[in-house]
């Protein structure tokens, strides 16, 4: 049972770093990247689909994303798309390319940015620690039906916070990582 409780509890904790990278990946920095536009949704024939799937979506330098649609009629429709999405992009269409020029962050910008990504630090942080409260709770209720001795309760709990700070110390380190690249002009 132990075994489990400390399996689950590093399982979820890698996904709670997991998201946290997913989630900072969608905050632009200086450089294009196709993963800005993954929250962009397009009416697609009557469904709302990711752009990704009504579109390829290309680097064509360090400031410019390419969009080109599977179907022509669909171009008006995703440059429309892009215009109303809250990243304040403005795409030009060049036949059946939709070009998106990014345009070089301010330095207030980037700090607003920066306050972004300790936010979602935090929250990963805060994820990773309901985590151990969880495995520590089930830990106590197998103390308290008498499944475990006390000793093996404290060991177990002291795995559990090591295991803790080691994926606190990643969060650390991917927030570390991403204000670098934030603050590179």
């Amino acid at each position: 049972m132990l075994p489990e409780i400390k399996r689950d509890a590093r399982t979820r904790m890698n996904k709670s770093l997991e998201n946290l990278r997913h989630e900072l990946a969608k905050i632009r920095t200086g450089r294009a990247h196709p993963s800005l536009l993954e929250h962009v949704h397009v009416d697609y024939y009557g469904s709302e689909v990711p752009i990704g799937q009504a579109a390829s979506v290309a680097v064509e330098d360090a400031r410019t994303l390419s969009v080109t649609p599977w179907d022509k009629a669909m171009v008006q429709v995703i440059e429309k798309a892009i215009l109303t999405s809250d990243l304040g992009l403005n795409p030009s269409t060049a036949g059946q390319v939709i070009r998106i020029p990014l345009p070089p962050l301010t330095e207030e910008r980037r700090r607003e940015l920066g306050k972004v990504v300790h936010h979602e630090g935090e929250n990963a942080k805060i994820a990773i620690r309901n985590i151990r409260r969880d495995a520590n709770h089930h830990i106590k209720e197998l103390l308290k039906d008498k499944e475990i001795s006390e000793d093996e309760e404290r060991k177990s709990e002291k795995e559990i916070q090591d295991v803790t700070n080691l994926a606190v110390s990643k969060v650390d380190e991917i927030v570390a990582e991403k204000e670098k690249e934030l603050l590179e002009i």
